[in-house]
């Protein structure tokens, strides 16, 4: 943790849970936290636990990740006013019950748990190459196994279940993490993905139906958030990892995601899809 003295740390889903106790952890190993949140006062909260825990001028941006143009605002600023990025957390997210549409007609899961890694990773590349050696980390989950994308509906429109649409979400994220990799090497920047474990956090809090149920019944038998937390903190700043990239972290060790993870000619596809959805353009989105 002396490794982050000096560093900033931009950060998504920071308010509670896991994020919020990587937040805390990396503070008080001497970052400087940079978070978004949606919620004014779930950030002013959150900027006064950090505050308890390092001097230093932690800052909150606000803005609703689902929305595409939120996303590309908050991340403009931030690229915009911080002279340095050393490493961008991406933990934002959520499942739903029913299948719901953001303002950009894209379907919520999709949207808030994949599109904001994408969009924001991207409005903040260029600070983060220019402040290399720097880090990316995204929190995947182990959810994805057996899921599979359907590029012709991503957004769901076919059928809808809310663990299907959380699974192929997760898949997004090492699908993205892989080729984020790809594309960064070289660059100084890495890039690398997570299963936290399942975790006794307010995730699912929100989901309602049936899925708000179940999830209430098994955080009996979930992980703490510091045990979820642990691979945050330890791939965002452990020496250990400094030159790995583009892989898939269980408890602190590289892991093998399914096989739909690992491959690459889906992944370049994911990446030309989201940039197009990105740019504003229809492909995989619903029409008004």
């Amino acid at each position: 943790m002396n490794s982050m003295q000096g560093k900033t740390v931009v950060m998504t889903g920071a308010t509670s849970g896991i994020g919020e106790v990587a937040a805390e952890s990396l503070a008080e190993g001497g970052a400087r936290i940079v978070f978004i949140a949606r919620d004014k006062a779930r950030a002013e909260a959150t900027l006064k636990r950090l505050a308890a825990r390092s001097a230093l001028r932690h800052r909150a941006v606000i803005a609703d990740l689902s929305s595409l143009a939120e996303a590309k605002r908050a991340g403009a600023e931030i690229a915009a006013e911080e002279q340095r990025i050393n490493a961008l957390v991406n933990n934002a997210g959520a499942i739903f019950s029913k299948r719901r549409l953001t303002a950009d007609r894209l379907e919520m899961t999709f949207a808030l748990n994949h599109m904001s890694y994408f969009v924001l990773t991207e409005a903040l590349r260029e600070r983060l190459v220019a402040s290399a050696p720097a880090r990316i980390v995204s929190t995947a989950s182990d959810a994805h196994t057996g899921a599979k994308l359907d590029f012709d509906d991503l957004q769901a429109e076919k059928s809808y279940s809310a663990m299907r649409a959380y699974g192929r979400s997760k898949l997004c994220n090492i699908l993205f993490t892989r080729e984020l990799a790809r594309r960064l090497a070289g660059t100084g920047v890495i890039a690398n993905c997570l299963h936290p474990g399942f975790v006794a956090t307010r995730f699912g809090d929100q989901a309602g139906g049936a899925i708000g149920r179940f999830v209430g019944l098994a955080k009996l038998f979930a992980i703490t958030p510091e045990k979820g937390a642990d691979t945050i903190v330890y791939l965002a700043s452990s020496p250990d990892v400094a030159t790995v990239s583009g892989k898939y972290f269980i408890k602190r060790r590289a892991a093998t995601p399914s096989a739909a993870a690992q491959d690459d000619e889906a992944a370049r596809r994911l990446w030309a899809a989201s940039e197009a959805l990105a740019a504003g353009e229809s492909q995989g989105a619903e029409k008004s």
